[in-house]
């Protein structure tokens, strides 16, 4: 499974830039799944320009230490589009210029038609996302790339959450384990809930240390085995 290393210098600055931003949150909220969660993780609160320019940097510098080869980037509907535009700035301030594509909810049909914008998706695609929850977006994501003929190699988040997608006790995978797994794409993530945990043991800042006795419980409770 790719999970970022908990001594990691990019993750650990990623979630305090998180936390500064007010897109990491702490106290009580309940997750898509119903689950009721200590942190919350909202990247629709990168809501300036200066934010999702460091977003967009954030990714970059992830994908460039992560190896992973790719031709251009695809943002599902709806985050994805903005977060696709944000890493394709981002990595043309480190000196690498993609193209980026991304769908509409409903195919247009009148100007170009269809249900796909931007650049010609061919060759091979990296999908641009905030989280995977249980896979099954990144599945129609990959779905919408292979109709296109090009190929979908991976998917690039901002968190992993690292817990199970599901509450049955015979499946225990997240949803970033189904889609490397299953779908056979590989997962990048700027930081994860280990590193999250590791800022949270570290930090000097008491009101923030607070947080870790709940998160940690949550993590036994939902977290995955491995």
């Amino acid at each position: 499974m790719s999970t970022t290393p908990t001594t990691d210098a990019l993750a650990q600055e990623f979630v305090m830039f998180s936390v500064e931003a007010g897109v990491l949150r702490f106290g009580d909220f309940t997750t898509k799944a119903g689950r009721k969660s200590p942190y919350f993780f909202n990247t629709g609160l990168f809501d300036d320009g200066a934010k999702l320019m460091r977003l967009g940097e954030f990714y970059a510098r992830r994908l460039i230490a992560s190896g992973l080869e790719f031709d251009m980037l695809f943002g599902p509907a709806y985050k994805g589009i903005t977060l696709a535009a944000a890493v394709a700035i981002g990595l043309a301030k480190e000196g690498r210029s993609v193209p980026y594509a991304y769908n509409r909810k409903e195919a247009k049909d009148h100007g170009e038609g269809g249900t796909l914008v931007g650049a010609q998706v061919r060759g091979r695609v990296l999908i641009i996302d905030d989280v995977i929850t249980d896979g099954a977006s990144k599945r129609e994501a990959a779905d919408m790339i292979r109709a296109a003929g090009a190929t979908p190699v991976g998917v690039a988040i901002t968190m992993d959450r690292q817990e199970r997608a599901s509450d049955d006790p015979a499946n225990r995978r997240s949803g970033v384990q189904y889609v490397e797994q299953e779908l056979g794409l590989r997962v990048v993530s700027i930081a994860t809930l280990a590193d999250l945990m590791a800022l949270l043991q570290t930090t000097g800042d008491a009101a923030l240390a607070a947080n870790l006795e709940r998160v940690a419980a949550y993590r036994a409770r939902y977290g995955i085995d491995a």
